[in-house]
């Protein structure tokens, strides 16, 4: 098997509709593979515009740089993906977007319930205070208030 030609970042930048600084970006977050060449200009695998493809969508439907790097990981960066390894790919983007939908869905349902009620009652509202655990822990910020004490504690121990 031949080795996937390599094109100019400009190239990238043209066929994906982007600047090329967000190409380079890209490159420098690790999400997209890129050599240097001898001259060290960035050139890039032609199957990275693919992959910035699938980044552009995975943001735009609400997944963060640190999210689409994890999915984007188990495509290989030394080959074009084949259609086997976006299937895979796809299947977790796919749980991804059902375990959202339930959430919505949900959300949905709560909403036609309680609209118009106007309660808001931190004892009985789903929406405004759903499954509150710390609520036995006093009021206020006790996760913070015990995160911050934590450290306190810790530095007049070292100091």
């Amino acid at each position: 098997m031949s080795p996937e030609p390599l094109v100019s970042i400009g190239f990238i930048a043209k066929r994906t509709g982007n600047a090329v600084s967000l190409i380079r970006y890209y490159a420098n977050e690790g999400l997209i593979p890129s050599v240097r060449t001898e001259g060290g200009n960035r050139v890039f695998p032609r199957s990275v515009i693919r992959r910035v493809s699938f980044i552009l969508i995975a943001q735009n439907m609400g997944y963060s740089l640190a999210q689409i790097k994890t999915l984007l990981s188990s495509l290989p960066n030394n080959r074009t993906p084949t259609q086997k390894d976006w299937i895979a790919l796809s299947e977790t983007f796919n749980q991804h977007i059902e375990q959202r939908i339930a959430a919505l869905t949900s959300l949905k349902t709560s909403l036609q319930g309680c609209i118009g009620c106007g309660c808001l009652s931190l004892e009985r509202c789903k929406l405004y205070n759903s499954d509150d655990k710390m609520a036995a822990h006093g009021a206020g910020a006790q996760l913070l208030d015990d995160n911050v004490q934590s450290m306190y504690l810790a530095q007049r121990l070292k100091g």
